[in-house]
């Protein structure tokens, strides 16, 4: 622990000796938040070895994928060490192994919809888990695929899809490890009206159980993440809390571009840099390359008549092949940022798509974090990875809120509300006007 890391030492002693609740840490919050934060920039997996002695919590995140939401707690034990990442689960085999190279912990290869109903293979589970204690406090982190969701389901949105009812599935599952806290990460249509029959199943299990649930839509950029990135974040505890609290209130001041990739050396087309195998390009076909080159830099859209006809035939393209600017935060990343043709993804001067390294920097995971598979399942592992800073702001003030005294009636009303009713019926038109917004001012 650093020296400046000191002050946090009582929230460590109120979890460790039983007085929380009796004390009020709300006022460290904002230092905690950053404190962690660094503590994900300056991440090693070789640092992450097991504790000396056991930290209070225990974690389990279900749909672990690379460990995106687990980096933040597990950044905030570098802090103080507050929680320990026991294992995880998911059915992509890579994510399972870079999820275990970077925490060593357990990745187990199941599908949660065989635990809902099934208690004895819920317990054959948790012995996967050795460090697992039914005794010990415990977290649960569940970040559902967000592709039954996604706000680009045009057709056929209102039939059902299986990966909707994971959310609820996770809430099955989570209420009977009767954890002290459970969070669950999302695309923001969750909360639309659209879908919000889903998130209800799972409300009513949670509440049912006795658990208070609180849920917002924030924007991944206004903690420090360099890209407009909109997310559904779930909370529930045994108490009153309140939720986290953006850091960045003015998008002018957002992280950009620039500044994550900006120092990244050129490359071209199928190559990578010798010194990062991370930063590697795809290789493009040349009707590709001509149609990047000519997309003005620097934040320019592909030109009309330029590229394959049938994007001037079709409205709501005009992303494709267009460029990142440097002065502002990157377009959402998802998997699919590998290829030019799927949305803003070419590099902001140079002919070519992103690297995975130019990718993951801009999903805020930093360089010290290991990936492992394919060029192709790298890029998916990020662009379905809870973004890092974004996670990191999750759990310190996750475990501010475990420890601290119920909020009294004004610092509630002073907080950032929960949505309480479904938002619009497609949450992409409120991003549209929003960015509208923006770039107006």
């Amino acid at each position: 622990m650093r020296s400046t890391d000191q002050k946090y030492t009582p929230l460590l002693k109120a979890a460790l000796n039983g007085s929380r609740g009796q004390h009020d840490f709300r006022p460290l919050q904002s230092s905690f938040v950053r404190s962690v934060q660094r503590e994900v920039r300056s991440w090693k997996p070789e640092q992450n070895s097991k504790p000396k002695h056991q930290p209070p919590y225990q974690l389990i995140d279900f749909f672990c994928g690379c460990g995106g939401m687990s980096l933040g707690f597990a950044a905030l034990s570098k802090v103080i060490p507050m929680v320990e990442i026991i294992g995880g689960c998911d059915i992509n085999k890579d994510a399972l192994t870079t999820f275990e190279k970077n925490f060593a912990a357990p990745g187990i290869e199941t599908d949660i919809r065989k635990l809902v109903d099934d208690d004895l293979a819920l317990s054959d589970f948790l012995s996967l888990l050795p460090r697992y204690d039914k005794h010990r406090p415990t977290i649960v982190i569940g970040c559902a695929p967000c592709q039954g969701f996604t706000s680009h389901r045009k057709k056929n949105w209102h039939r059902d899809d299986h990966r909707n009812t994971l959310v609820g599935a996770f809430a099955s599952i989570a209420v009977k490890l009767k954890p002290d806290c459970i969070v669950m990460e999302n695309v923001p249509e969750m909360l639309s009206k659209k879908y919000w029959n889903h998130f209800n199943d799972a409300y009513s299990i949670l509440t049912e159980a006795g658990y208070e649930v609180s849920q917002a839509i924030y924007n991944a950029a206004s903690f420090g993440v360099p890209q407009d990135r909109f997310r559904a974040l779930v909370i529930a505890m045994r108490k009153p809390f309140l939720l986290p609290t953006p850091q960045i209130l003015n998008p002018s001041k957002y992280m950009t571009v620039q500044d994550a990739i900006g120092g990244l050396p050129p490359i071209e087309p199928g190559q990578y840099s010798p010194n990062d195998p991370m930063h590697r390009s795809a290789g493009h076909r040349e009707s590709t390359l001509e149609t990047i080159r000519m997309v003005p830099r620097n934040g320019g859209s592909r030109p009309s008549g330029v590229g394959p006809k049938c994007l001037d035939r079709v409205r709501g393209y005009y992303d494709v092949y267009g460029r990142l600017a440097w002065d502002r935060p990157s377009i959402t990343v998802t998997h699919y940022a590998r290829n030019p043709a799927s949305g803003r993804y070419v590099h902001p001067e140079q002919d070519r798509g992103l690297t995975m390294r130019e990718a993951a920097l801009l999903q805020s995971f930093p360089k010290g974090f290991e990936f492992n598979g394919t060029f192709d399942s790298v890029f998916k592992q990020i662009g379905e990875a809870v973004a890092p800073q974004f996670s990191a702001a999750v759990a310190a003030t996750c475990m501010i809120e475990l420890v601290s005294q119920q909020p009294d009636m004004c610092t509630q009303n002073c907080a950032v509300q929960p949505v309480e009713k479904p938002v619009s019926n497609s949450f992409s038109s409120v991003i549209a006007g929003l960015k509208m917004a923006r770039a107006a001012q």
